[in-house]
């Protein structure tokens, strides 16, 4: 079975599990754990920070930076297709009391920034108080550009906002840039970055922020549930993911151009351009359902997204040739499910 419904379906390397193995630990919760605190010095370095902070997942990553930067009745300005907003529960509105005013994203994923603007609460006693932005990079395996994050983050200060990034994906973005991570998130007063997904550890994420944030985060931490222990063995496979997946993700957004590159020459089907490692892609008529069920008789699995659009995510151990065998696998489908 080729597996292409997501880059968290990845397995960790041999030298990630033998790092687990070896791993000198100790609780975390009493900031005792060394290989968490070197993987945290590791991080604030890594993208600029004056700390950084391991949480469990990118969900909770992304709860612990709004429940640190918001108060109750606080709003946040978020994309309609971010994550934050689309798949991750209300978890602001419904854990930390935070209101939330969705804007439109634009075709290449950014939120527009004269939209942000608009979006922007005026002093007034019967508006909750805008706090925040959340900017997804990258979104739906768009990538945003250095010179957006900057304007962004620009924007967010003249109007004393503070400016959130959901940056489950980061590196592809930076990888896509050939820019240092640093660079593309400097505008960022908070960032989550995921290690389960393209960089194939099988837990974790980390934040990352002032001093004061990362401070706050410790507690929004605790109260959501998320202080671990001997977590070390989990940051072990971190630290190799970061010293080892990071180069290799040009790997996954090659294979992701040749997959949609053999896409565009099946009938009957819309390939969306790939930026990233992601490969969308439209039925011109019929309903993908149908679709999905063949591509797994035929031994590929792929995301559904709505009745008319599928999703592929290429990442770690899905070679070239997997992408040629999945190419014929849609082609074969596509004909199979006409006939149905």
């Amino acid at each position: 079975m080729i597996d292409l419904r997501s880059d968290t379906v990845t397995k960790p390397t041999a030298a990630m599990l033998e790092a687990m193995a070896k791993a000198d630990v100790g609780d975390d919760v009493y900031g005792e754990d060394p290989t968490v605190n070197r993987l945290q010095e590791k991080c604030a370095e890594l993208f600029g920070k004056e700390g950084a902070l391991f949480v469990v997942s990118g969900s909770m990553g992304n709860l612990v930076s709004l429940l640190s930067h918001c108060g109750r009745g606080d709003e946040i300005i978020v994309g309609k297709c971010n994550h934050i907003f689309q798949w991750e529960q209300g978890g602001a509105a419904s854990l930390g009391g935070i209101h939330t005013q969705t804007i439109d994203n634009s075709k290449d994923g950014s939120l527009p920034l004269e939209e942000i603007e608009g979006a922007i609460r005026f002093d007034d006693q019967h508006c909750p108080v805008s706090r925040l932005v959340c900017i997804e990079n990258t979104q739906d395996g768009r990538v945003l550009p250095v010179e957006y994050m900057n304007s962004a983050g620009a924007l967010c200060r003249k109007n004393n906002l503070l400016m959130h990034v959901d940056g489950a994906r980061i590196f592809n973005a930076a990888i896509a840039l050939k820019v240092p991570v640093k660079t593309l998130v400097a505008s960022a007063d908070s960032l989550q970055m995921c290690f389960s997904k393209g960089l194939s550890a099988p837990v974790g994420s980390i934040v990352t922020g002032s001093k004061e944030f990362i401070k706050k985060a410790h507690r929004a931490r605790k109260l959501v549930g998320g202080g671990m222990r001997q977590a070390g063995v989990l940051a072990a496979a971190c630290i190799v993911a970061l010293d080892t997946m990071v180069e290799r993700l040009h790997e996954d957004h090659a294979n992701a151009q040749l997959l949609a590159d053999g896409l565009k020459n099946i009938s009957d089907i819309d390939v969306e351009p790939v930026h990233s490692n992601m490969v969308f892609f439209k039925l011109k008529t019929g309903d993908v359902s149908k679709l999905s069920k063949t591509l797994k008789e035929n031994g590929l699995l792929a995301n559904t997204i709505d009745r008319h659009r599928m999703r592929m995510v290429t990442h770690y151990g899905i070679e070239k040739s997997d992408i040629e065998t999945a190419i014929g696998i849609v082609n074969k489908s596509m004909k199979q499910a006409a006939k149905v």
